[in-house]
C-alpha cells in the first residue's frame, strides 16, 4: 500500500477544460490563478491535463472551433507543465454522451502522465463535463478525486435530467468537492449531495496586482461592465439603464458573439459617443480601467464567485451587482457597494445615481477588499487535499 508522506508536496493532476492556453490566453484564468498560488506555496506540485475539443481547420471562418485547433499538445505556464489531449465532441446533440466521450479519449494521455509523475490526487475543475470525466479516469487509477463547483456547471447545466444525474453520481464517487460560494454548496445539497463532502472556498483576489492607483482626469461619471459579450451578462442592460444619465460613460471590456449586436444598441440609444468597447482585456490594463470608473456593474443572470467583483473592490471601486450567485456573501454593506432587486434598466439607473450620491471613499472600499485575501484560501485548500490523501491510502 503506497501512503503520501504528510511532509512531502502534494502531488496534483488537476484536470480541466478552463484552464488558459497560447490560443486561449484569458479562458479560465481563475482556475490557473488558484493552482500558481497553491504551487508557489512550495508545498505541492502539478500537473494540468486541460482537454481542447478535437477539430481539424484552424481558419478564423470556423470561429471558436478553429482556436481549438490552433491550441498546441503541450506547453508550459510559469513553469507549469500543461498538455491539451483532444476529445471528441458531437456539436448540439454531444451534452449527455460528452463526458464519456472525454473519457474515451483522454484516459490514456492521464495514464502516461502516471507513469511519469505519481500524482496523489485527481483535482477536477468544471463538473460537467471535467468533473465527470475525472471521476471515471481517477476511479480507475485508484486515485481519490477532488471537484471543484464553479457556477454555470450546477446553474445551468445541472438543469438538464441527463448531466444532473451524472453530477450526482459524480459527487458520490469523490472524496471532497470544493464550491466558491454558499449558493453553489446549497445548489448540491439540493441534489441530494452528502454536506459531509462540501467545502466552501472562495476566490481570492492579488491585492497586489488589484490596487487603488492614481485616479484619471474626467469630465462625467464613469463606469465598467466586465466579462464575455454572451447572452446572460447583463451589459444591454447596463447600456440601458446609464442611457438616461446624463454624461455617463460605459466601457465594456470582453468580447464574444454580441459584440455587433451591442454596439447596434449603443447607436440606437445615442450612446456612441459615450461608450468604448475594449475587447478582451489583461490584467494590468484591467487594473487600469477599474481605477478610472466611480463603479462596476455587473447585471449577470447567473454568476458563483466572479473575480471582476473581486477585483474591482481591491482598486478601491465599489460594484452595483445582481443579487445572484455568491456576490450576496461578498457586498455585505454599501461600502461595497450595490446590490439590484432585479436586473433592469431601471433598477441599474437608480443604483447608480444613489451611489453617486454618496459614493464610498477609495480607502474604505479597499480595506474591505482585504478580507478576500488569497492565503487564508489556499492554506485552507492545502489542507484539504492532504486530509484526502491521508483518508485515502491506496
Amino acid at each position: 500500500m503506497y501512503v503520501a508522506r504528510l511532509d512531502e508536496p502534494v502531488r496534483l493532476l488537476t484536470f480541466t477544460t478552463l484552464f488558459p492556453n497560447s490560443a486561449q490566453p484569458f479562458h479560465g484564468l481563475f482556475v490557473e490563478r488558484r493552482l500558481q498560488r497553491i504551487i508557489a506555496t512550495g508545498e505541492a506540485q502539478a500537473r494540468v491535463v486541460a482537454p481542447v475539443p478535437w477539430f481539424p481547420w484552424r481558419n478564423n471562418v470556423f470561429g471558436a472551433y478553429a482556436k481549438f485547433a490552433r491550441v498546441p499538445a503541450a506547453e508550459s505556464a510559469d513553469g507549469l507543465s500543461v498538455t491539451h489531449p483532444r476529445y471528441a465532441v458531437i456539436p448540439k446533440v454531444g451534452m449527455s454522451v460528452a463526458p464519456a466521450l472525454m473519457t474515451c479519449c483522454v484516459e490514456g494521455h492521464v495514464r502516461s502522465i502516471a507513469r511519469r509523475f505519481d500524482f496523489d490526487l485527481v483535482d477536477a475543475h468544471y463538473f460537467y463535463p471535467d468533473g465527470v470525466a475525472a471521476a471515471h479516469i481517477a476511479r480507475k487509477l485508484r486515485r481519490p478525486l477532488v471537484i471543484t463547483a464553479r457556477g454555470s456547471d450546477l446553474n445551468v447545466l445541472a438543469e438538464f435530467s441527463a448531466p444532473r444525474r451524472q453530477i450526482v453520481r459524480a459527487a458520490q464517487h469523490c472524496a471532497a468537492i470544493i464550491t466558491v460560494s454558499d449558493a453553489l454548496k446549497r445548489k448540491l445539497l439540493e441534489l441530494g449531495v452528502s454536506e459531509s463532502k462540501i467545502t466552501v472556498l472562495r476566490n481570492g483576489v492579488d491585492l497586489e496586482a488589484f490596487r487603488p492607483l492614481s485616479a484619471e482626469p474626467r469630465t462625467g461619471p464613469a463606469f465598467l461592465s466586465v466579462g464575455n459579450l454572451v447572452e446572460g451578462k447583463g451589459h444591454e442592460i447596463v447600456l440601458r439603464g446609464l442611457a438616461e444619465l446624463p454624461g455617463a460613460r460605459l466601457r465594456i471590456a470582453g468580447d464574444g458573439p454580441l459584440r455587433h449586436e451591442l454596439r447596434t444598441l449603443a447607436r440606437e440609444l445615442g450612446m456612441t459617443d459615450r461608450v468604448t468597447f475594449l475587447g478582451q482585456v489583461g490584467q494590468e490594463s484591467l487594473k487600469q480601467h477599474y481605477n478610472a470608473v466611480d463603479a462596476t456593474i455587473l447585471v449577470s443572470a447567473r454568476e458563483g464567485m466572479p473575480n471582476v467583483v473581486l477585483e474591482s473592490l481591491a482598486c478601491g471601486t465599489p460594484v452595483i451587482a445582481s443579487r445572484v450567485g455568491g456576490i450576496p456573501e461578498v457586498l455585505t454593506n454599501s461600502t461595497a457597494g450595490r446590490m439590484l432587486d432585479e436586473a433592469s434598466p431601471e433598477c441599474v439607473r437608480a443604483a447608480v445615481v444613489g451611489l453617486l450620491a454618496h459614493p464610498p471613499q477609495k480607502a474604505a472600499v479597499r480595506e474591505f477588499a482585504e478580507r478576500f485575501a488569497w492565503e487564508p484560501v489556499i492554506r485552507d485548500q492545502l489542507a484539504l487535499y492532504r486530509r484526502v490523501i491521508a483518508e485515502n491510502p491506496r
